[in-house]
């Protein structure tokens, strides 16, 4: 079903909309989706349907484009487990190096591949392997720490990325290198450290002969690859070494087979995981399945500390020294008996894994933990990208609803395929921070959303939640505080209300977004209210100003009393304003002795609260009575 689509009416409307889902079935090419508009075009359609049909269509073509990004992602994420399980089977360091390179080309699609490893005696990094290349000179070069691109990486341990690497002055150019790029023709660089633990082997490359612009999603890929490569490069060398040293030393046998044994588990249970997670498995089913295999407690959190997912121990935050030195090492790290690892995707921190239970973690252990958290990063990664869809269609459905854009019928219909229901009573609530960043406060937003069945979203530069709500003061309040809490800030939150169906939200939204402003002019920041909270002001500031309401909740106490004993405490207090508060003119005014005005002002003290004759009571007091006059004389 596409999604903000008119329903089908006339037949040339009807014809062009199975036509375009048909061409989205088929996952045809983009200029393909003309041919409806086309056909109807000649069949002689009514503009008005011809503006249906190319609304449809936009919407179509943007629903495949959707497709094919969700397509190019679910393609890269299957070849980097394909590249872990391959290079997990390879056991000669030359095959693991050709194929490191070889599927580097295949995920980026660019021209040329290589691979260089750092001569820690020479104090520099050698080209080892290359894919595409033709100039012998590049395949020969060798760079100092610092120089060039690949340089640089080697000595900082960062990806860098270039458009034109002739024409980028960030680097150190000298003949040699610049000399064998020329020869090679290439213009665009990519760059990323091969990480062992805190130790930087080498750099994995990816390079175009025509300028182009890496993205942060390349980046990251290249770097996820990185990461597989060092550890197959890491066993490649290690099983070298027992190989040799079988020969010499026979009496090491028996460590060599548990070390072997301890890889063997290892691979398996890299395998394993990977497989759960291909098999759609979530972040729970990762901490059980790691719990098992490890033989202790698991926690993963985001990188906000929040926690995702627990298996076989009791809930704790994540140690923040601990995430922050795994992630600059590189390699799981203790603390005070708990293992951490920081889960990364090439230099972004995506969140922590934490083990207890387990204070001696042997090396082979230490490396499956390790392993777990490359697992888990493509985890957070296919979430976060599943998480930011949603939230963005979410979003564009808060924009049309509070812009009026679109039939209400059909914001009806798009809502309910999202588990919102536009038929019962919404609120709209308009949430601020002096503080907290705008994305924090949004993302906070949208979980309070989800737990409550409604939308969030950016809209007019507010954060802005519609939730169902008879009582948007109340809602507010709690919403506030839910808010602040996640944000770790104080949040201020304006709120309108209640509203039934698209064509009442536009209006509550403006109204809370006034209420916004009113509590913080009035320094009720981080507190959160409704019109109606805010007394006469709220009736000032009010769409709909509920006059009666404002009256009954201001001198309520008094009328019941004045109805209930055919009294006329009303007409005392009005007198009693009008001159000035003064008893003597009051009693005159009212033809009473002075002593029944002051007991009559005692009864209505008794009514109204100790503090009825303060200034700031007095005000709503009056303006009150005034309403309350106009109202009965209406």
């Amino acid at each position: 079903m596409l999604t903000g689509v008119t329903a089908p009416g006339p037949q040339h409307s009807a014809a062009a909309l199975r036509g375009l889902l048909d061409l989205l079935a088929q996952g045809a090419a983009a200029e393909e989706f003309d041919r409806p508009a086309a056909t109807a075009r000649q069949a002689g359609a009514p503009a008005a349907e011809l503006a249906e049909i190319a609304e449809a269509t936009t919407v179509a073509l943007r629903i495949r484009r959707t497709l094919s990004q969700h397509r190019v992602r679910e393609a890269q994420l299957t070849a980097l487990f394909d590249t872990a399980s391959d290079l997990a089977a390879l056991r000669d360091l030359d095959a693991v190096l050709r194929a490191i390179v070889h599927r580097a080309k295949l995920l980026l699609g660019t021209d040329v591949t290589y691979l260089s490893l750092n001569d820690d005696a020479a104090g520099d990094t050698y080209m080892r392997v290359t894919d595409g290349s033709v100039a012998e000179a590049f395949q020969k070069v060798r760079l100092g720490m610092g120089e060039g691109l690949g340089g640089l990486v080697a000595q900082t341990a960062r990806p860098y990325a270039t458009g034109d690497y002739g024409a980028d002055t960030r680097f150190h150019h000298t003949t040699t290198i610049d000399s064998a790029v020329l020869d090679e023709g290439l213009r665009a660089i990519l760059g990323v450290p091969l990480r062992l633990g805190s130790r930087i082997i080498g750099v994995l490359y990816a390079a175009d002969r025509a300028p182009r612009e890496f993205t942060a999603g390349e980046v990251a890929l290249l770097s996820s690859l990185a990461d597989h490569a060092a550890i197959a490069i890491d066993g490649a060398r290690l099983l070298e070494e027992t190989r040799a040293a079988l020969v010499d030393l026979n009496a090491a046998s028996e460590t060599i087979r548990t070390h072997s044994e301890a890889m063997r588990r290892a691979e398996e249970a890299h395998d394993q995981l990977t497989d759960l997670v291909l098999r759609g498995g979530g972040a729970d089913d990762v901490a059980a399945a790691l719990a098992d295999i490890l033989d202790g407690g698991i926690l993963i959190h985001d990188a906000d500390g929040a926690e995702l997912a627990r298996a076989r121990t009791e809930p704790q935050p994540p140690p923040t020294p601990a995430v922050a030195a795994s992630r600059a090492r590189g390699r799981a790290v203790p603390l005070n008996g708990t293992w951490v690892c920081a889960v990364l995707a090439g230099p972004e921190l995506l969140g922590s894994i934490a083990l207890t239970g387990r204070a001696g973690l042997a090396d082979a252990d230490r490396l499956l933990f390790e392993r777990a958290s490359v697992v888990t990063a493509l985890l957070m990664l296919l979430r976060r990208s599943v998480a930011e869809t949603e939230d963005r269609v979410r979003g564009e459905l808060l924009g049309d609803l509070l812009s009026r854009t679109g039939d209400p019928g059909t914001l009806t219909a798009r809502a309910r395929r999202l588990g919102v229901d536009l038929g019962r009573l919404h609120s709209v609530f308009v949430a601020h921070s002096e503080v907290a960043p705008r994305h924090r406060l949004l993302a906070a937003a949208a979980r309070s959303a989800q737990t409550r069945n409604g939308l969030a979203g950016l809209h007019h530069d507010h954060v802005v939640l519609v939730a169902p709500s008879g009582a948007p003061g109340p809602d507010a309040q709690a919403l506030a505080a839910e808010l602040a809490q996640a944000a770790g800030c104080p949040v201020t939150v304006g709120a309108a209300g209640p509203a039934t169906g698209p064509a009442e939200l536009p209006g509550a939204h403006s109204e809370a977004d006034r209420c916004l402003s009113a509590l913080r002019a009035l320094g009720h920041t981080g507190s959160g209210g409704a019109i109606a909270d805010l007394g006469f002001i709220g009736v000032l500031l009010g769409d709909q100003a509920d006059l009666g309401g404002y009256v009954r909740r201001t001198l309520g106490p008094v009328l019941d009393y004045d109805t209930a004993r055919s009294t006329d405490l009303v007409t005392t207090l009005d007198a009693y304003f009008a001159q000035g508060a003064s008893l003597t003119r009051t009693r005159t005014l009212l033809h009473v002795h002075v002593n029944t005005v002051v007991q009559r002002l005692e009864r209505i003290g008794r009514l109204l609260g100790p503090d009825w004759n303060e200034p700031p009571r007095t005000l709503e007091i009056q303006l009150a009575l005034r309403l309350h006059r106009l109202t009965q004389g209406l």
